[in-house]
């Protein structure tokens, strides 16, 4: 499983040290529309940085529930690491100095690099970017918010407004659009969809806490949906398609 945190720590030793680590607060990270906050998570020589997002800095939104962005930034992460493709960085539900929150490895990276300016990504990467943000219906897929890792790594962030029940998917990745839905990616999304479905599954009991029932109902029929189209969607023809600002 890819490292993150620079290298330093895997994704099973991220998830322990996120949930049980000192957490100190460093400061506010600028430019973000919710309190964001830079942290440092320490266990004994064990040490990352990682990204704060309490609940109580949430701005409110017309269209989701209040207090529920830090929820579904996890719930995102178990999406991603049900699906096999490790796409979001290790994400847990953690108290911090302004309480409840969601806590995320900081992932290094080059801030002035993002997916708009990448000259050649993974091409399988970026299919499954585009196929978990149709799953998860994210409504806010910046071009920043794909970060070029120092490890070489393509990595997803800022998934707070996603799995709505209602279609809200905009994104700056439509280069895939009407393209077929790789055979690889085929048997993954088949997986997530079963999962979603057994009352009895583990992924079922872990997101039941993050999202409503209905909620979880439509990640699973937006994969089945995605399956039997056999390709990628095209921007509606009504509604806005890109998210703003797109970077």
């Amino acid at each position: 499983m890819a490292d993150v945190a620079g290298g330093a720590v895997r994704f099973e030793r991220a998830l322990a040290l996120l949930a049980e680590g000192e957490l100190t607060v460093e400061g506010r990270l600028p430019w973000s529309s919710n309190a964001t906050w830079l942290a440092t998570v320490r266990d004994g020589d064990l040490v990352a940085s990682a990204v704060y997002k309490p609940r109580r800095g949430e701005r409110p939104l017309w269209d989701f529930p209040p207090g529920t962005l830090y929820r579904r930034e996890v719930a995102a992460f178990l999406v991603s690491q049900a699906l096999g493709w490790g796409l979001v960085p290790p994400t847990v539900i953690r108290d911090g100095p302004w309480g409840p929150g969601a806590l995320q490895v900081f992932v290094p990276h080059d801030p002035e690099a993002h997916f708009l300016t990448l000259e050649s990504p993974d091409p399988r990467v970026v299919d499954r970017l585009v196929a978990f943000d149709v799953v998860t219906n994210n409504a806010d897929r910046k071009s920043g918010h794909v970060l070029a890792g120092d490890d070489g790594a393509l990595w997803a962030i800022d998934h707070g407004v996603t799995f709505h029940v209602e279609p809200k998917l905009r994104t700056v990745i439509w280069e895939r659009a009407g393209r077929p839905v790789p055979e690889s990616e085929r048997g993954d999304l088949e997986a997530l969809a079963a999962a979603l479905e057994d009352p009895a599954s583990a992924l079922r009991a872990a997101l039941a806490p993050l999202l409503s029932a209905a909620e979880v109902r439509a990640v699973a029929r937006r994969a089945r949906d995605l399956l039997a189209a056999g390709r990628f969607p095209a921007p509606a023809p009504e509604g806005i398609s890109l998210p703003w600002p797109p970077v």
